[in-house]
């Protein structure tokens, strides 16, 4: 079967939501998964499942909330550098059937990698890899590289309203 490249990306929630959807279908007809997590390293929910679901999820984050490309530390950088080296040794693996790289997308706003690298990482893709790709501000040129691109756009937002992050909903 041949496998795609999907971006998820635009300011709207959803988008890493929308590729654990993929991951859960995915499991359900026995293919092997793979997710990167670049710029997280909080806790989140859905670690738990997807470690009960036997997921290997590498995370290339740190516990910091990066808000702006000025407030990135070395250790960010060197995360989403070893995050970087890693996704490359897993397509070329072959091993797995789907692998999601959440967050690389805004990865490039951040300079923490560049759209130069993604563009190589689809290029050394499996032919029968399927590639998801999530994060905010896709390059364009990712977009255009892609086979199916949805962008999450947001209407309207609680956390406009001061409602935090919530265990089980947000995070």
């Amino acid at each position: 079967m041949k496998g795609y490249v999907h971006v998820y990306t635009g300011n709207g929630k959803g988008k890493t939501t929308a590729s654990i959807g993929l991951i859960v279908r995915a499991l359900g007809h026995g293919l092997k998964v793979y997710m990167g997590q670049f710029m997280k390293g909080q806790k989140y929910g859905e670690l738990n499942t997807l470690e009960k679901l036997g997921v290997l999820v590498d995370r290339f984050g740190t516990e910091n909330c990066i808000i702006s490309p000025e407030n990135v530390t070395d250790l960010d950088l060197a995360k989403a550098k070893e995050g970087y080296r890693k996704v490359e040794e897993i397509l070329l693996s072959k091993k797995y059937d789907l692998i999601v790289l959440d967050e690389i997308c805004v990865s490039v706003y951040f300079n923490l990698i560049t759209k130069e690298e993604i563009l190589h990482l689809i290029e050394i893709k499996p032919e029968e890899t399927e590639l998801i790709l999530t994060g905010r501000y896709a390059p364009k040129e990712v977009i255009e590289r892609a086979d199916l691109v949805t962008e999450m756009k947001e209407i309207k937002h609680y956390y406009n309203c001061g409602v935090m992050a919530r265990d089980g909903i947000e995070r």
